[in-house]
C-alpha cells in the first residue's frame, strides 16, 4: 500500500509531526505554570510540572490495571462455542 493511500494519521511524515505538536504543547503547559499562579491544595501541587508527571503516572496505572483486570475477566476464544452447545441454536423471530 502507498504512504499516500494510507489515512493521514497512519502516514510516517504525519505521525512525526505529530508526536513534535504533543511535545511542544506539553511544553507549554509546564512552562506555562511557572507563570500562572495556581491554587494548590496539597503540598505537592506546587512541584515543578505536577500536572504533567501526575497525568502520564495515573494514565501509566489505569493501563496497567486494565491489563491486570483483563486477566481476570478474559475468557477463552471460543467460549460461546463450548460442547454443551450453547449459543449454537438458531433463533427464528417472528415479524408479523
Amino acid at each position: 500500500m502507498n504512504d499516500q493511500d494510507k489515512h493521514w494519521l497512519l502516514r510516517k511524515e504525519n505521525i512525526r509531526k505529530l508526536w513534535m505538536i504533543f511535545i511542544a504543547i506539553l511544553a507549554v503547559t509546564v512552562v506555562a505554570g511557572f507563570f500562572v499562579h495556581q491554587h494548590d491544595h496539597f503540598g505537592i501541587e506546587d512541584s515543578v510540572g505536577f500536572f504533567a508527571w501526575y497525568g502520564f503516572i495515573t494514565c501509566v496505572g489505569m493501563v496497567v490495571f486494565a491489563k491486570l483486570l483483563g486477566v481476570f475477566l478474559k475468557r477463552p476464544e471460543d467460549y460461546y462455542d463450548s460442547e454443551s452447545g450453547a449459543g449454537t441454536d438458531k433463533v427464528e423471530v417472528d415479524h408479523d
